[in-house]
């Protein structure tokens, strides 16, 4: 069945009422939430422990719910902004979000705050496609889009890398409470910014989202995340495991049936795939996001593990790459309308093939200086060249009536990326560090042994990343 796509009616101020630095502060301090709130709960986790008294299965879900939805939600969070508007779902979510903080806050018991941990990360699906729809819309040059996704890519970078400096501030010198109420009054603020900065937006005739493509898609995403997430503890083999990612997948494989042949106004428009930069974009940023991952968690495992590295430690010791990788972010956007998506991917590709390649020949008795921290300024030089790059290319091309979807799917892309990189990474880390067990092996040279095998599988991705590019447009918007 075929549909009209959704065209938007905006009132005579367009996009935006405001200054285009009012927009922009808008969607990166969104950005910058979303992000912080993944990683600032994490060295809180001991005292929400010993104040609720979790058990060790159910602390868990203090991150894991929010992931989980966060993930789960993204696609139909997209929707919602294309059909209902993106100021309306913005500004939802920035209410879904602050006011499930109050909660977790205020929590007393570990079901509350587990709750309102799912809670938040509905929000988050919520604000985080809505911003990327802002940013196509708001920012109609491409100079100017380029230069927007740039500082919204180094507002990501700025929130993980404060996610354990906040949160270790906030726990020591308030209460873990402070990690989640610190929200509430930064998301009145932007709800107002909101109001003032964003016009009206949304599409003509009447809104109709697709329920049963939003219950199976959002399902699908949840189960296969979930299955993937026990992978690290209970094995690949495991029932836990497999269970939820059959499911997960037969439910995926619904949600295309349904949106391909029976929804009338499908939740994901398969069309969109017709577009060569939306399609090859998200498969470009699904591999990313094991990148990622093996920069920033397993460098950080490398350093206490093997190096012997304390956490602050470890975190001061990553702290350079993260420098280079907010600066070349908010640069890269100025450059890609200059020199077009394919050789910004390309520069950064090399970066990751000879970073990782040189981090893996790293081992228990190196040094930081030059085992640790020319390679990861390396790689993350390519980071910054490559995130911003890439998700400016996915949602270029997006039409009008689509800016949400494209958003949702390009982020959805990214936190599919992760889980399933650290899963099979953290998998094969163990599989290489017990092959290396054996008389005369001490314990940092097994898992250094293993930490290369990742570094080294983090390469390959690298040279996937580049070869996909190739299949981009050679321009910087896409046509």
């Amino acid at each position: 069945m075929t549909t009209e796509v959704p065209k938007p009616t905006r009132d005579r101020t367009g996009p935006t009422t405001a200054p285009a630095w009012a927009v922009l502060t808008l969607v990166c301090v969104c950005q910058f939430m979303v992000i912080l709130d993944a990683a600032i709960v994490n060295v809180a986790l001991p005292a929400v422990q010993d104040e609720l008294g979790f058990s060790h299965t159910g602390l868990a879900w203090v991150v894991n719910g929010y992931l989980l939805t966060f993930a789960g939600f993204m696609l139909i969070g997209g929707r919602a902004a294309d059909l209902f508007g993106q100021r309306r779902m913005l500004i939802a979510g920035l209410f879904v979000f602050s006011a499930s903080s109050l909660v977790a806050g205020v929590a007393m018991t570990p079901g509350l705050l587990v709750g309102a941990r799912i809670a938040q990360g509905v929000g988050a699906a919520m604000m985080a496609p809505a911003t990327l729809a802002v940013i196509n819309t708001a920012f109609t040059g491409e100079g100017a889009r380029a230069r927007a996704f740039g500082a919204w890519s180094a507002a990501g970078g700025v929130g993980g890398m404060a996610g354990a400096l906040v949160g270790g501030a906030l726990t020591t010198g308030i209460s873990w409470r402070g990690v989640f109420l610190i929200n509430v009054p930064i998301g009145a603020a932007l709800i107002a910014l909101a109001v003032f900065s964003l016009a009206a937006t949304r599409a003509e005739g009447r809104a109709s989202l697709d329920l049963t493509g939003a219950i199976t898609g959002t399902a699908g995403l949840a189960a296969l995340i979930y299955g993937v997430m026990q992978s690290a503890d209970q094995g690949w083999g495991s029932v836990t495991v497999l269970g939820p990612v059959a499911a997960g997948a037969v439910l995926l494989a619904v949600f295309v049936a349904v949106e391909a042949r029976f929804a009338a106004e499908p939740m994901m428009p398969l069309r969109l795939f017709k577009i060569r930069s939306v399609a090859v974009g998200g498969v470009m940023i699904l591999l990313f996001g094991g990148i990622a991952i093996a920069m920033w968690y397993f460098t950080s495992l490398f350093m206490q593990n093997v190096l012997g590295y304390s956490a602050l430690e470890a975190g001061l010791g990553q702290t350079p790459a993260a420098v280079m990788f907010l600066v070349v972010a908010r640069w890269a956007g100025p450059l890609l309308p200059r020199t077009g998506v394919r050789p910004l991917v390309l520069a950064g590709c090399l970066c990751f093939l000879a970073g990782f390649g040189w981090l893996a020949q790293a081992g228990a008795d190196s040094g930081y200086l030059v085992s640790v921290l020319g390679p990861t300024l390396l790689i993350a030089l390519g980071i910054g060249l490559v995130f911003p790059t890439l998700m400016a290319a996915a949602t270029a091309d997006a039409p009008a009536g689509d800016a949400g979807i494209v958003g949702g799917l390009a982020t959805t892309a990214q936190q599919v990326g992760g889980s399933v990189g650290l899963a099979v990474l953290a998998t094969a880390a163990g599989a290489r560090a017990a092959a290396e067990a054996g008389e005369g092996v001490s314990a940092a040279e097994e898992l250094s042994a293993g930490y290369s095998l990742v570094f080294l599988l983090a390469a390959g991705l690298g040279l996937a990343i580049a070869v996909a590019g190739l299949l981009l447009p050679r321009h910087g918007r896409p046509a």
